[in-house]
């Protein structure tokens, strides 16, 4: 019975702040909820590990919130240490003053945390600049699973930079996570700096490609073919075309997808390219060539050519330069980006994995195939 009492005060300020910040919801849902549970971390992390509560208080708390608001969702005991950890992985943002314990006798102030994420670059000068409106546009499932699985704040702000700009579901970011989509992005051997008319159209496009793209819906086994050397470019394409919501998932929600085999007539010469997208930030047709082998030289002078023609009878006055990618099996970076720079047209080379290359362990990690096609096709309704 005296364990119960002990927890009168904190089942009362939590119990406090829920009914407020449900009054106030409807302003804001996403953020009141976000700053709710921060404030709620705080709360615990400030009695709990300065050790004013005794041993298996959380539960016991939780078990309180439970009776005395019935039908309460989210306020597990489970639920509460992970507010703790929002709170204790992103305290540096609390600019509001440290008097939430228990021990001070005279102070009865309820749950909250002053959240100045403006504050950042000033508290942590190293960080690139911090995402505001990102951070409270994903929900808390979304946080909770960006601070498991990833340690590093930079990196912790890209994915949720990601988050946001491409509305990715829980089941899609441990997607990106697992891909390492942090680690590829802005490693694409290019010579874009060179070769688009403005410099910020150039960093746009090398943060717009990555270095390695999973594709991996595609499975040889599955498509007939038990011998890897006779997968040739029109397989891998066929799948690419079979699956484009994927690929177009896979690269970014700014591609459309314009066609495959894009015809191009010029000069009584027929050539036909592979892939043909265009991406709206950066305002101009992307060329895709896929080669199932490793990176050749040659490739580079072919989709030179496209990209001649692309500009020349194809684009728009309003538009960018048209952007070349090359997707092979392999390649050697180094090379690569030694040779790419004294080429006219801007190119970049990215490599591909399928199914049948990936670990055990990544193929896990990634959604089922299945149910990726039925989440696209739900949010299109």
């Amino acid at each position: 019975m005296n364990e119960i009492i002990n927890y009168d005060k904190a089942v009362e300020t939590i119990k406090t702040a829920i009914l407020q910040s449900q009054y106030d919801a409807a302003c804001s849902v996403n953020e009141k909820q976000l700053i709710l549970y921060y404030g709620i971390g705080k709360y615990i992390s400030l009695n709990s590990r300065k050790g004013f509560w005794g041993k298996g208080a959380i539960d016991a708390i939780s078990e309180r919130l439970d009776k005395e608001l019935p039908g309460l969702k989210g306020f597990s005991a489970r639920s509460l240490r992970y507010m703790r950890t929002f709170y204790e992985e992103w305290s540096y943002l609390d600019k509001s003053e440290p008097a939430l314990l228990e021990s001070d006798k005279d102070n009865l102030a309820p749950v909250g945390a002053k959240l100045e994420i403006s504050n950042w670059n000033q508290l942590v000068p190293k960080q690139i600049e911090f995402p505001d409106a990102s951070f409270f546009a994903i929900g808390f499932s979304h946080h909770r699973t960006i601070l498991s699985k990833v340690k590093d704040t930079d990196e912790r702000i890209f994915y949720i930079r990601k988050c946001a700009d491409e509305k990715y579901s829980r089941e899609a970011l441990i997607a990106s996570i697992a891909r390492d989509d942090y680690h590829h992005q802005g490693c694409l051997p290019n010579n874009f700096l060179q070769t688009l008319p403005a410099a910020e159209q150039a960093f746009r496009a090398i943060n717009t490609f990555k270095d390695e793209y999973l594709l991996d819906y595609i499975n040889v086994e599955e498509l007939g073919i038990r011998d890897k050397q006779d997968v040739d470019e029109r397989v891998v394409e066929n799948a690419i075309i079979h699956n484009v919501k994927n690929f177009i998932l896979t690269f970014g929600k700014d591609f459309a997808f314009v066609r495959n085999q894009y015809h191009l007539d010029a000069f009584g010469e027929d050539q036909y390219i592979d892939l043909l997208f265009f991406n709206r930030e950066l305002n101009c047709l992307v060329a895709v060539e896929l080669k199932t082998g490793k990176f050749k030289t040659s490739y580079l002078g072919q989709l030179q050519g496209y990209l001649s023609v692309l500009d020349g009878f194809e684009r728009k006055p309003h538009e960018n330069p048209s952007i070349g990618l090359i997707l092979c099996k392999d390649m050697n970076k180094s090379f690569v980006d030694y040779v790419i720079q004294d080429y006219a047209k801007p190119m970049g080379v990215a490599t591909y994995k399928t199914s049948n290359d990936m670990s055990d362990e990544l193929r896990k990690a990634l959604p089922d195939v299945e149910a990726l096609k039925k989440l696209l096709d739900d949010q299109e309704v």
